[in-house]
Formats: structure tokens, sequence, C-alpha cells
């Protein structure tokens, strides 16, 4: 099942997803005016590959993502993927690696945090909308 492929039920995240894989970069793909990475995970349930365009964050090569759905209150259907099977592929522009997502708290959180608002603004009128703490996993 690993090499099976699903993509997004969503049609604008599936669009963005397959331009990226049509040009072979990320480049060029953008959600309001911010870069996005794309994120290749395995579902927790089905066991294919599942394909996730998400806001870039990066700092000093590391990189974080943020489980935001736009503020509503229930997680984006990837985030229980992430938890069952943190080994994923991120590709940035047109890099590709292999790394380990890790939920953070606390302190590291917290930058993480600011991080990403500040890659993403709009991550700070989400957290508002919702009584949930938005998770942030760092990507290592």
């Amino acid at each position: 099942m690993a090499d099976q492929i699903e993509m997004s039920p969503t049609d604008w995240v599936r669009k963005q997803t397959e331009r990226i894989l049509e040009q072979g970069t990320t480049d060029g793909v953008e959600v309001f005016d911010r870069p996005v990475v794309l994120l290749t995970m395995t579902g927790a349930k089905t066991g294919k590959k599942r394909y996730v365009p998400l806001m870039r964050v990066e700092q000093d090569g590391r990189y974080a993502i943020v489980a935001s759905k736009g503020g509503a209150p229930e997680h984006p259907a990837w985030y229980n993927n992430l938890k069952a099977n943190p080994a994923v592929t991120l590709q940035d522009g047109e890099k590709v690696v292999e790394l380990t997502a890790r939920e953070v708290e606390g302190d590291e959180r917290e930058q993480w945090w600011q991080r990403a608002v500040e890659a993403y603004p709009p991550y700070a009128e989400y957290q508002t909308k919702t009584s949930r703490q938005i998770p942030v996993f760092v990507l290592e």
C-alpha cells in the first residue's frame, strides 16, 4: 500500500499539489503570496502516501509545520497521519529531504509559533477562532 498515492479530495489542494508535481518544484506555488512546501506522509488508516502542501516555515535549514486548519475546532486530517507515521518527505523548491516530525510544546512551541506567524501572519487570527491550541511540528 505504501506505494499507492491518494490525492486530496479538496479541489484547490489537489490542484496545488498537481502543479508542484508537474513542475518539479514548489517555487512559484504560493498561498496568499506566501511560499509553500510539499509534505509527503503516510495515511494512518490506509497506509497510502498523501501529499499535503503547507506554508513554508523555515529557520536555519529546519522546518516547522502548523496544523491550523484555518482555525477550525478540530485538527486537520493530516494531523493523525503525522502522529501515527512521523517519517515524512519534504520538498522545498527542488530540494527533497527525508525528515521526522515531532510535535513541540512549551517554549520550543512558542518560538516556532512566532516564526510561523512571521512566515504566514493569518496563523495568529486562526488561533483566535478556536479553543484548541494549534499544534506545531518541527521536522528534523
